[in-house]
């Protein structure tokens, strides 16, 4: 077969994964260059997007800093506060009459396996506070960075809240006006097929032709050109995962505007959980939940009930989530971003940094010409199928491990014939072995050591060590290095103002370039 080289591509589709892939690829391959590879995102003006991922994780900043996006722009445009990790509640039985709570901050825990291995021995502080700064950061609704620290830069790792919908229109007007991104509104009605099975040319509605070499699907959980026209199958992980939609509002604050917290809010109910994003202007609020488990009338009145309304006062928007994801991620001339990849529950802010990481991915190894398909498109799929199978080992775990029995829901998820093989065995070794880094093998996993220790030691996994513990040369004064974490973690609070003052100081007089 001739080779051709790849001078233009098509995203159909835009949202916030639409335009994400457009900078990525943007960014790398250069549009306005004589020799830039052609990107046109071609938007429906009759598909909404669904615009609920509204969390982050850290690697955002690195995508905004390579982009070309001032954080201040950002966070004046999309309505833009920190988010310094997930306090998750109510997701282990009551512990003495109180709610059980901890955080997944997103700080490197500061100790070794030693220190780890002391904790388990003598656990008196809760294993985030034991272990880095930001918890008490968090538990002070403090920001991660003061005014004068420079853009991107904090005290402690941070990510985003955001405005879903006014982020996609940042990123589409950085795209347009400052990368040579091309935009054109269509409704795509058909798609043609070349010979070898690839695909040839999209026809709207109204019959134009739209021409490739290369295309990406960005458009939603119906995935009109991977799924609908390239056949590829969808891997359902509803067996694994149970939580299958959401009820989603956005709720104003009544009064005066209350300290935001650093943390989103994940709150654990009878068949799901609640999220709950505290931006500067309004609180993005939802209920997801099984629907095997749970009545839509259940749901909505769990929801009411968390919002200290009755369920007449409310009208939530009903989301039916796809649970799972494609069996290839890149098929002849096509590739995936987005929903129409894949998707889980947004429990770990999965959704934006699958988005991200997967179009990054893309941009970074694009191949220039069409005998570097194949490959391309088997190193692309071996790595987003290894993300993916770690996002649902990690999500999956946090139902595992809890304690909780109480209902159906809980006692199902706890029930390990709905646990990948994967996350069993690691499960059962980690009974009597401390986790560590040769734990996890995939370069490109989401969620790494790290987050794996904050949530089993948030949530009490018994790790018993006896027999290994002559293995850990842990520290006589593991005590004392554990109160000074917390004294250090004391001054930086004192130090950090709160979260919406320097959201506002931020917003009147901007941030340090430098």
């Amino acid at each position: 077969m001739e080779t051709k080289p790849i001078q233009s591509i098509i995203i159909l589709g835009g949202g916030t994964a639409g335009w994400l892939a457009a900078n990525h690829l943007a960014i790398n391959l250069k549009p306005k260059e004589q020799q830039g590879v052609k990107i046109t995102v071609i938007e429906s003006p009759d598909t909404p997007t669904i615009g609920v991922g509204e969390g982050t994780v850290p690697l955002m900043r690195n995508t905004l800093k390579e982009f070309g996006i001032s954080e201040e722009t950002f966070i004046k445009e999309c309505d833009v506060s920190f988010k310094q990790g997930i306090q998750f509640d109510n997701w282990m039985k009551p512990i003495n009459g109180k709610m059980h709570s901890y955080y997944h901050p997103f700080d490197y825990p500061v100790l070794d396996n030693d220190s780890v291995a002391a904790w388990l021995q003598n656990p008196v502080l809760p294993f985030s506070h034991a272990m880095n700064r930001q918890a008490i950061l968090c538990d002070n609704h403090k920001s991660p960075k003061a005014i004068t620290d420079p853009e991107f830069a904090g005290q402690a790792a941070y990510g985003y809240h955001l405005d879903a919908y006014k982020f996609s229109d940042l990123l589409k007007q950085h795209a347009i006006e400052n990368l040579g991104v091309e935009h054109l509104m269509a409704h795509i009605e058909d798609v043609t097929l070349s010979d070898d099975g690839a695909i040839d040319s999209l026809i709207s509605l109204q019959g134009e032709v739209f021409n490739a070499d290369f295309y990406l699907d960005c458009s939603g959980f119906c995935s009109r050109l991977l799924g609908q026209a390239l056949n590829i199958p969808f891997i359902e992980k509803s067996d694994v995962l149970f939580v299958d939609k959401a009820l989603a509002i956005q709720v104003p604050y009544d009064s005066e505007q209350p300290k935001l917290p650093s943390s989103t809010i994940a709150t654990a109910c009878d068949a799901g959980w609640i999220w709950d994003i505290a931006l500067p202007t309004r609180r993005g609020i939802g209920h997801v939940f099984s629907s095997k488990h749970c009545s839509l009338d259940e749901a909505k009145a769990t929801l009411a009930n968390y919002l200290n309304k009755s369920v007449e006062e409310i009208s939530p928007r009903l989301i039916d989530m796809k649970i799972g994801h494609r069996e290839k991620f890149w098929h002849k001339n096509c590739v995936a971003i987005g929903l129409s990849q894949g998707f889980v529950e947004p429990l770990e802010a999965t959704g934006l940094l699958a988005f991200d990481a997967t179009a990054k991915l893309l941009a970074k190894s694009f191949p220039t010409n069409t005998s570097q398909l194949a490959l391309a498109e088997k190193r692309y799929n071996t790595y987003v199928n290894g993300l993916w199978q770690g996002v649902i080992n990690f999500i999956k775990m946090h139902y595992a491990v809890s304690d909780r029995d109480d209902t159906a829901f809980w006692r199902d998820n706890r029930d390990t014939a709905s646990w990948p093989l994967e996350l069993q065995e690691k499960l059962e070794h980690w009974r009597t072995h401390i986790p560590n880094l040769y734990d996890f093998e995939r370069g490109f996993d989401a969620f790494r050591l790290e987050n794996y220790l904050y949530v089993l030691y948030g949530m009490n996994y018994p790790t018993e060590i006896g027999d290994t513990a002559y293995r850990y040369q842990a520290p006589d004064n593991a005590s004392k290095q554990f109160e000074l974490i917390q004294k250090h973690a004391l001054k930086l609070s004192d130090y950090l103002e709160d979260n919406l003052t320097v959201i506002n100081k931020i917003k009147q007089f901007g941030l340090s370039k430098v």
